[in-house]
């Protein structure tokens, strides 16, 4: 009787112990789940503001769920590169146009000398014959050139810089930057080139012997000179815009990267944008101002096709500038002007557009509903 009494006593401690076992297996799996491995590295931010997430191979399963939310991020950094650009290309050319059309006059004409005191009479006497508007003259114009021609540049500099991967994974790589901002150059200046020829046009004639509307100028040119010289000139822009972009572009970003290492802040506030824009300014007009001059002069130039005469090319303007008008007087005409009005430009320009860039994500952001922080 005793061990048939023992027998439930060891097969209850069997099933105690198994349990207890049982019971410490089940508690110990919930704080293994817990705390899941996690594939995905922390969100960081590159020089420019954009989220980079880095992930190993195991997310590769979910890409088809992810590459939508990341076409649709791609579209919105597109849009708003390009509100961006067209804001801050607009502004820049409206509050330096008075000086744009003075710079413009002088550039044309080889027979007046350029001077400061000569570039405000000749403000002055506009002011006077044809009153306060005509200081901007043509800017209806520029802002028809301008508006697209700068949202093109920055958000295809942007687009350039993806492609050719400048300055990504803490790689310094000033030649990229370099060619990024050329590339961005040609692009805006190939798409909207004869509106930078029409507002050349206005600027240089009065509303009551020349032109007085943007149209009026695209239709004399092609019944009075034909269509292909609304490209005059087109060669030397290119030539030019590769330095000037180029070296806009590449002064920018280099003093921004230059004062994130120094600094530690990657976003500047606006008057250093300010500065660092109108540095790049001074740079690019340098590097680029004779081919300005010449591009001015085959812009401005008229042909009666009538005549055997024909439209020369970008050498023999070129030397005919130098023969005529010497290195200094010539090439370099009116750079001390474009030393005040290309800084101011490219200043506001730039830091108008990082500004405006900046807003316009943390309105998105919101609108998604998550702010980064």
């Amino acid at each position: 009787m005793s061990r048939l009494i023992e027998k439930p006593n060891i097969a209850m401690s069997i099933t105690t112990t198994t349990g207890s076992q049982l019971s410490s297996t089940v508690s110990a799996s919930p704080s293994n789940n817990a705390a899941p491995t996690d594939d995905t590295a922390p969100a960081t931010e590159d020089e420019d503001g954009h989220r980079i997430r880095t992930t190993t191979s195991t997310e590769g399963s979910h890409n088809q769920s992810t590459n939508p939310a990341k076409l649709h991020n791609n579209l919105d950094e597109v849009i708003i590169s390009l509100i961006s650009g067209a804001a801050a290309g607009a502004l820049a050319k409206t509050t330096i146009a008075p000086l744009d059309r003075t710079k413009i006059n002088f550039q044309i004409r080889k027979d007046v000398p350029f001077s400061f005191q000569g570039s405000l009479n000749y403000l002055r006497q506009t002011y006077v014959k044809e009153g306060v508007l005509a200081l901007w003259r043509g800017n209806s114009a520029t802002m028809a050139r301008i508006v697209p021609y700068a949202a093109i540049q920055f958000t295809s500099h942007e687009q350039w810089r993806r492609i050719l991967q400048v300055d990504q994974n803490g790689a310094n790589t000033k030649g990229r930057r370099f060619v990024a901002g050329s590339l961005a150059g040609i692009t805006s200046q190939s798409l909207t080139y004869p509106l930078d020829l029409a507002r050349a046009r206005m600027a240089v004639t009065d509303r009551y012997t020349g032109y007085r509307t943007l149209r009026q100028v695209f239709a004399k040119i092609w019944v009075e000179e034909g269509p292909r010289t609304l490209f005059r000139g087109y060669w030397a822009t290119v030539l030019g815009v590769i330095p000037y972009a180029g070296t806009s572009f590449f002064t920018y970003e280099t003093l921004k990267r230059e004062y994130h290492e120094i600094v530690g802040n990657t976003k500047p506030n606006a008057l250093v944008s300010l500065a660092f824009g109108a540095a790049a300014g001074a740079a690019g007009q340098t590097a680029s101002y004779p081919l300005d001059i010449v591009r001015r002069r085959m812009q401005t130039m008229r042909i009666n096709p009538a005549s055997l005469d024909r439209c020369p090319t970008i050498l023999e303007t070129l030397i005919k500038i130098y023969r005529e008008e010497g290195i200094k007087n010539g090439f370099y005409k009116g750079l001390s002007m474009n030393w005040i009005k290309g800084p101011i430009a490219v200043g506001i320009s730039f830091s108008t557009y990082d500004l405006i860039k900046a807003w316009l994500r943390e309105l998105s952001h919101l609108k998604r509903g998550r702010v980064d922080k």
